[in-house]
């Protein structure tokens, strides 16, 4: 059974330990001394460069190529790119393990998925002319140093927008480092750069002299919760203040003749120094601790620690947390320390265990909890077991403790077991996972290809599955060599029955590796259309887009499939498409209606639908405003029905020619008569012309234009009372018939206020009742006339309510009329 403290080491009051993590990393003869080494944040990936300043030992025009390998922490190779782009003067990672590569003139390549493909794009502001010096990178983002100094912060990786930040002075740059925005005040990145003997602070609008003594610094280094910096001087001292430059935590001098390689902080409380073969590690007030190694070292900061790399070993360096300090720290007593023995007791069978749980009965509750949290951060499965078996003894004897945080931290650490194995190569720290979170650790096994590993942890954690499942098959397709038939049937029977697989992103893959049949096959099985159709664009399977579509309804996604087929195909290979799609055909009508109505003449011309096409120019006619203008249309129209085989074609054609007639006719009105005729309807002319007076004009347009004889009575009528012609009204009152009859005559001179003129019409409606022919009367205000009419018919009771209505000159003459019908009935 190991010691748990044996790899613990004191500096001052606090204890640090040195994880071994895997052995036998890399080869013997891989040299990592002369290469450059980049970490990705919690545990993950490497990547190896060789360094272009160094030189090294020819072995051979393969070994001679330059590339960038990816390892895990293992020294699994997971993907080695070959590189032909230029120097590199940035490698660095993102914290959802991307890889950022960049080069000497400014170009920056983002590589997603650890297998080879990338995203590209440069960083501008003069780095092709001046060149890139230096990068520095911090999670979601980095700096770029170029030779003139100037410095281009890249703040968010997923949507890169490049920015110049303050231009500090053209010095030699000793050392540099940045503060994430997450850590400033501003909340944008700032830079630190040690210029001469002292240091600027740069950030988006000024370069401020901190006026710092003791410079040159060599090292600068800043915490991960951005709070302190770590400098180191050229005399060999190492100071740490706090990132605002308001205090001074401490100094420690190395007494080295060299300065060290690199200066990196171990979590939030240790400043840690390397050589080629030593490191030393610099605690609160100036505690220190040396480590040795066979061979060259690199230091990969975290969040909670230091990955050291050697050739041999991948250790963790990190302060001992203070749960496991409580449990294992010799001669504790705290409670969790009691409870873990009180388990070693009860294994043997020995009453002392009773005797421990009775001491820390009253502090049980955190004794279990603290157990809990050390056997999260614990590395070695005996020590797991045991803290956890002590959780389990002590919440059994609890009567009330929730369980949640006792199984969460059981899911964890199994969770954790298993990324860490030597296979995998995921050392990741409990801390490191409740920063990383489930989702994201899931993520990087798929970008490893550990479909199984990735699966059985989403179902023990009860999460979706989905994407591994199309992941997985994308990487089939791209990379299997068997026939596309074979392989579409082994992708669609392992999905089948899965849920939320999109097959659209598995045939994009397959379209992508040039397999247009197999995606076409893959797509058949997509159930929706929206990811159906825009791939099949793609793939120029237009017809196949157009059915998907029509058969989905949705009537946005057909405009947009049109809309995309209109774009790219000739006129006539559109409209070829159109052909049997009658919902097709509809939708563009109705949107060429609007829009295009070019595009309708030539859907209209196509399909043979003349007597459409020639509506279609008469629309246009009646919104021309140049009279020539709208004949030239009306022709083309008559032109277009020529051949029509429509049996309407023909009333179409001469109503199309009279309206040629009625536009001449008005130009020449226009001409003639100070007013305007144009753009008027044939009824609405004639009734211009006799509202103007323009009678026989008026006259000769009706009988040209074979204007019906009640048609152009009414007109008639309406441009007299418009004009206010009573006389005129009044010769018309004394002809025999009217073809409208009186009624309407009658109606529209009182609707004009003439009611004497009105009256002549009463008479004449011998069509109406004498009570209808009465109220006429009483409108034009003429109640003893409206009291002949009733006694015509011997209405006494109309009469009674005639004598209401009448006048104090009229009231005599209705009494008397009612008086008439009593001395009758006598």
């Amino acid at each position: 059974m190991s010691n748990p403290t044996a790899n613990w080491d004191k500096a001052g009051d606090l204890f640090y330990r040195k994880v071994q993590l895997y052995d036998a990393v890399f080869d013997e003869d891989l040299g990592l001394e002369n290469y450059i080494v980049a970490g990705a944040p919690y545990g993950g990936a490497i990547a190896l460069y060789r360094d272009e300043a160094k030189l090294h030992t020819f072995r051979g025009t393969q070994t001679a190529k330059s590339s960038i390998d990816i390892y895990s922490c293992s020294g699994k190779l997971i993907r080695r790119i070959n590189w032909d782009k230029g120097s590199i003067r940035g490698l660095g990672w993102s914290e959802d393990e991307r890889l950022y590569v960049v080069t000497e003139d400014g170009a920056v390549r983002s590589y997603y998925d650890l297998q080879g493909d990338f995203t590209q794009f440069s960083i501008g502001f003069g780095a092709g002319e001046h060149k890139v010096q230096a990068c520095r990178f911090w999670p979601s983002g980095f700096v770029a140093l170029l030779s003139n100094n100037h410095l281009v912060a890249v703040t968010y990786h997923g949507e890169p927008r490049p920015k110049l930040l303050a231009v500090p002075p053209e010095d030699d740059v000793h050392a540099w480092a940045v503060i994430p925005p997450a850590y400033t005040l501003s909340r944008s990145v700032e830079v630190l750069l040690a210029i001469g003997e002292t240091l600027y602070l740069v950030d988006s609008s000024e370069a401020e002299d901190r006026v710092l003594p003791n410079g040159p610094f060599k090292h600068i280094s800043v915490s991960p919760n951005g709070l302190y910096v770590a400098l180191y001087t050229e005399s060999g001292m190492v100071w740490v203040i706090t990132s605002d430059f308001q205090n001074k935590i401490g100094e420690y001098e190395s007494k080295a003749k060299t300065p060290p390689k690199d200066v990196q902080w171990c979590g939030n409380d240790a400043v840690m120094l390397a050589w080629e073969d030593e490191v030393h590690l610099i605690g609160p007030k100036c505690a220190s601790l040396r480590y040795y190694f066979d061979g060259w070292v690199h230091l990969l900061p975290d969040v909670d620690g230091v990955r050291l790399m050697t050739n041999d070993v991948c250790e963790f360096l990190q302060k001992v947390p203070d749960c496991t300090e409580a449990v294992f720290k010799p001669g504790s007593t705290s409670p969790a320390s009691v409870l873990l023995d009180a388990i070693d007791h009860l294994e043997k069978k020995s009453p002392k265990a009773d005797e421990n749980i009775r001491l820390i009965r009253s502090t049980l509750p955190d004794a279990v909890g603290t157990c809990v949290q050390a056997a999260g951060q614990e590395f070695d499965v005996h020590w797991q077991k045991q803290l956890l078996k002590a959780a389990s003894f002590g919440k059994s004897i609890l009567d009330l403790y929730s369980s949640d945080d006792f199984v969460d931290m059981c899911e964890a650490i199994r969770i954790l077991n298993a990324v860490r194995d030597y296979k995998i190569g995921l050392p990741t720290s409990y801390d490191q996972y409740r920063c990383l979170n489930s989702e994201r650790l899931v993520q990087r096994l798929i970008n490893r290809h550990e479909y199984l590993l990735a699966i059985r942890i989403s179902e023990y954690l009860r999460l979706p599955a989905d994407k591994i499942h199309v992941h997985w098959a994308s990487q089939k397709v791209r990379n299997s060599t068997q026939e596309e038939d074979a392989i579409c049937e082994t992708v669609v029977r392992k999905l089948d029955g899965k849920a939320g697989i999109s097959f659209e992103v598995i045939a994009r893959a397959a379209y992508d590796e040039g397999r247009s049949h197999l995606a076409t096959q893959l797509l058949n099985h997509e159930t929706r259309a929206g990811k159906q159709v825009p791939l099949l664009l793609a793939m120029e399977e237009d017809e196949i887009a157009l059915d998907k579509a029509l058969e989905s309804g949705d009537t946005d996604l057909v405009f947009f499939v049109l809309l995309q087929l209109k774009k790219k195909l000739p006129l006539a290979s559109f409209f070829r498409l159109l052909t049997n799609r009658p919902v097709a055909t509809a939708l563009v009508e109705s949107s060429a209606k609007d829009q295009d109505q070019e595009l309708l003449k030539d859907l209209y011309y196509q399909d043979d639908r003349r007597l459409d096409g020639a509506n279609l120019l008469f629309s246009e006619a009646l919104n021309q405003t140049v009279p020539q203008t709208k004949i030239d249309k009306l022709k083309l129209a008559n032109k277009v029905l020529g051949d029509s085989k429509d049996p309407t074609a023909t009333l179409y054609s001469r109503s199309y020619a009279e309206a040629q007639a009625l536009i001449r006719v008005q130009a020449s009105l226009d001409h003639d008569v100070d007013a305007r005729y144009t753009g008027l309807s044939l009824n609405e002319t004639i009734f211009c012309l006799i509202k103007t007076g323009y009678g026989k004009r008026a006259a000769k347009v009706q009988s040209d234009f074979k204007v019906p004889e009640k048609t152009w009575w009414w007109l008639r009528l309406r441009g007299l009372v418009a004009k206010r012609d009573w006389g005129e009204i009044e010769e018309v009152s004394k002809q025999r018939r009217s073809p409208i009859g009186w009624e309407a005559f009658f109606n529209e001179v009182l609707g004009a206020g003439n009611q004497k003129l009105a009256g002549l019409f009463v008479s004449k409606c011998t069509g109406l009742s004498a009570q209808q022919r009465s109220d006429m009367w009483v409108k034009c205000g003429m109640v003893v006339k409206a009291g002949e009419e009733l006694v015509k018919v011997k209405d006494v009771n109309g009469l009674e309510e005639l004598r209401g209505k009448a006048r104090a000159g009229e009231v005599a003459e209705i009494e008397r009329m009612i008086g008439q019908f009593a001395r009758s009935r006598r």
